[in-house]
């Protein structure tokens, strides 16, 4: 993958790439037009390059060791069985992903670089927008439409890497947004161990039980601007989701209507009258990492996280905030819908996600065998080989049921949390939106009312938009 999946939610789009992007998009200067997809067909002999931000011995090494230890010999030697000469190589970046963002951008713009690359997900409307990806389906053609990793992918891990209902390439992997539980403090409170609350309200009052409890902070629900985009991924996106809505549909940002107004009434609850949270701890710099401590010390009931959480930060083992006794002591819930029913789609459960996409340079001189090649890298032999000794959650439902047989947190997270999960969109104002969004779940802990933060959130989102027209107060 482009980035490491350690932790999808803490990466952030810089605003002089996203402007840099922007501008080009709105100057015209996209990348190659729509092309023959069959050029170089049949040729005998072919050259692929490959790029994603890894590199050996540095920056997701394991991924760029893959690539060249694994991926490129057996690709080549596979097209070798059928009479054809293929030449892969790999280029290496090791950068921060605002750079290697901009570098995509002015490869593709100028109709070079890479065939194969690696973007974030929430790029990908971007860099559609502007020109420089095209759908597969006009890139590839049929072939695209008719691999048959498609029927591994659930539909809800392929909208990671569709815009306006067209794929623009394969996402290898992803990650989900779920609740976790203090199942010591849980007995204590007389909550069960096997907590699975089905509405907003059974949230409420579990952290009603906990604060009975002495030194205990019921609930830790990431709010405002220190926390950055963990507040949106782990809280305000997921919630607003658990509402009926999402941040960007048909074609308008949501505004301040009766779904933030809810979402913002529970962190009023949550921070407000009910003191079931710490607002201090929202505004800390390093309130996220804080956090992460005081749940493993026992201190926090529930949490709202990533997947991440358990894999690297409770991990007995390798965590930044160990936990021995995690596997015994942390329990793990869907996020709820407000009630039953009421969710985005008329779901019951919500989540968010996030993960690269593999994506073909459109001005590629071998189309279809680019794509073959991007294939052949998501296929379950090449997939397996790329998790080897680490598990984590693919996009591919087989290969998940094979390598996280013995995981039980993991095949939660596949089988229960990916099916109902919802992606941001790949948009350049998101950065901004999102920014305006954490603003206004700080107002709330900071004493204001849902109806005014939602009030100046619209106001804000109106001045990014570009007016209220491209607004919809849902």
């Amino acid at each position: 993958m482009v980035f490491s999946s350690r932790d999808f939610s803490r990466r952030r789009i810089g605003a002089a790439a996203a402007l840099a992007l922007a501008g080009a998009a709105l100057a015209g200067c996209g990348g190659g037009s729509p092309a023959d997809p069959d050029r170089g067909k049949d040729a005998k002999s072919f050259s692929l390059t490959i790029t994603r931000n890894a590199i050996a011995g540095g920056k997701n090494t394991e991924e760029a060791e893959w690539i060249t230890r694994t991926v490129i010999p057996r690709f080549v030697a596979a097209q070798k069985a059928k009479g054809v000469t293929a030449k892969v190589s790999f280029r290496g970046q090791g950068v921060d992903d605002e750079v290697y963002k901009t570098k995509l951008a002015l490869d593709l713009k100028s109709r070079s670089g890479a065939d194969i690359m690696d973007i974030d997900g929430i790029w990908v409307g971007e860099f559609a927008q502007a020109g420089y990806i095209l759908p597969l389906s006009k890139a590839v053609g049929a072939p695209a439409g008719a691999w048959e990793g498609w029927s591994r992918i659930p539909g809800s891990v392929q909208r990671l890497a569709t815009f306006e209902g067209e794929r623009y390439g394969v996402p290898p992997a992803t990650d989900g947004r779920l609740i976790f539980f203090n199942r010591k403090l849980f007995a204590r409170a007389g909550l069960p161990a096997g907590w699975q609350p089905k509405s907003w309200q059974e949230i409420i009052e579990a952290g009603r039980a906990l604060k009975k409890l002495p030194g205990v902070t019921p609930i830790q629900l990431n709010a405002g601007t220190a926390m950055g985009e963990a507040t949106s991924m782990q809280g305000a996106l997921p919630l607003l989701a658990g509402a009926g809505a999402e941040i960007w549909a048909d074609g308008k940002w949501t505004g301040g209507g009766q779904a933030l107004k809810q979402v913002l009434g529970l962190y009023a609850q949550v921070y407000g009258r009910e003191g079931l949270g710490d607002p201090k701890l929202q505004q800390e710099a390093k309130g996220r990492d804080k956090s992460f401590e005081e749940f493993a010390a026992g201190k926090i009931g529930i949490l709202f996280e990533g997947d991440y959480f358990w894999r690297d930060v409770l991990n007995p083992k390798t965590g930044v905030a160990k936990m021995a006794t995690r596997d015994q002591d942390v329990g793990y819930a869907l996020i709820p819908a407000v009630s039953q029913g009421r969710g985005l789609r008329g779901q019951s459960f919500v989540s968010m996600s996030g993960g690269s996409v593999t994506v073909l340079n459109p001005n590629t001189k071998f189309p279809q065998q680019a794509f073959e090649l991007l294939a052949f890298m998501n296929s379950p032999e090449m997939v397996k080989a790329r998790t080897a000794g680490t598990p984590e959650i693919t996009s591919r439902t087989d290969v998940n049921k094979e390598i996280l047989a013995n995981d039980p947190f993991l095949t939660f997270v596949s089988e229960k949390v990916l099916p109902v999960t919802s992606y941001r969109p790949g948009l350049s104002a998101y950065p901004q939106v999102s920014t305006a969004l954490q603003e206004a779940t700080a107002s709330v802990v900071s004493g204001r009312s849902p109806d005014q933060a939602a009030a100046e959130y619209a106001k804000k989102l109106e001045g990014i938009a570009g007016g209220a027209a491209h607004v919809a107060p849902r």
